[in-house]
Formats: structure tokens, sequence, C-alpha cells
């Protein structure tokens, strides 16, 4: 697993996941439509990764769909990453 899918994957899990939570959540898991994020979370994840990876992500592209798995997310931000 590249090191940009484990950040964002241990940030998932700390921050939407209870402690005792025994859901397995991992690259493919959907997020959005499993419901470990919904749209308030969304907007913190959206912050976080355009901190940690100093990149600008425009509301348009900060869709459910955008953030629905890891792979996806990580796919979103190397995107902005490159321009």
């Amino acid at each position: 697993m590249a090191e940009m899918e484990e950040t964002i994957l241990q940030y998932v899990k700390d921050e939407y996941l209870e402690e005792d939570d025994d859901m397995e959540v991992d690259n493919d898991t959907p997020l959005i439509s499993s419901g470990i994020v919904d749209s308030f979370s969304m907007v913190s994840l959206k912050t976080f990764l355009e901190k940690k990876y100093k990149i600008q992500i425009p509301d348009a592209k900060a869709t459910p769909e955008a953030f629905d798995s890891v792979h996806k997310i990580a796919a979103l931000v190397r995107e902005h990453q490159n321009q």
C-alpha cells in the first residue's frame, strides 16, 4: 500500500471509527455510502488533505463520489498535486 493511502486510511480510522468498532476498513471500503464519512466529516477530511499535502481541492471536485474510498481520495489528491 502506498504511503498516501496508508495516511488517509489511518486518518479515517482515527477520526471516524469508534475504538470499539470492529468494522474492517480498507482502501476499497465505501466510506460515504456505508455511513463512515458524512457530509460534515467530508469537510474535515478535505481540510486535512489540503493541509497535509499542501493542495487546494475545489469544492466542485469534493463530491461524495470522489470521497467514497481511500483509493478515490488518493487519486483526487494526486490529481491536485500535479497542478
